[in-house]
């Protein structure tokens, strides 16, 4: 089942988010799953909007995430990520 994944992260500034999407950019199998990814600046951090095929697939890029995030010095959050179970999502113009 998908599931729609909201992470609120303060003090995480834009500069710190290229770092780690180039890093993790080097091994593009660590986005298998990931059907859709946003990330957004706000007054206070940033705002990543995530679609997973499936929990399993956004749990696997946690955990090869997180240490890289951490190396790089990212705050801890304040709070677990929201994650959402899906009823139907499309993306326009693709066939099916």
């Amino acid at each position: 089942m998908a599931i729609f994944v909201h992470a609120v992260l303060p003090g995480v500034t834009t500069d710190q988010y290229d770092q780690l999407n180039a890093r993790l950019q080097q091994t593009p199998e660590v986005f298998e799953g990931c059907l859709s990814h946003a990330c957004v600046p706000t007054d206070d951090g940033l705002e990543v909007f995530d679609l997973w095929d499936s929990e399993a697939h956004m749990n696997a890029f946690v955990e090869r995430m997180m240490p890289l995030a951490s190396g790089l010095g990212w705050p801890g959050a304040d709070s677990p990520p929201r994650i959402m179970p899906v009823h139907n999502h499309w993306i326009p113009g693709a066939n099916g």
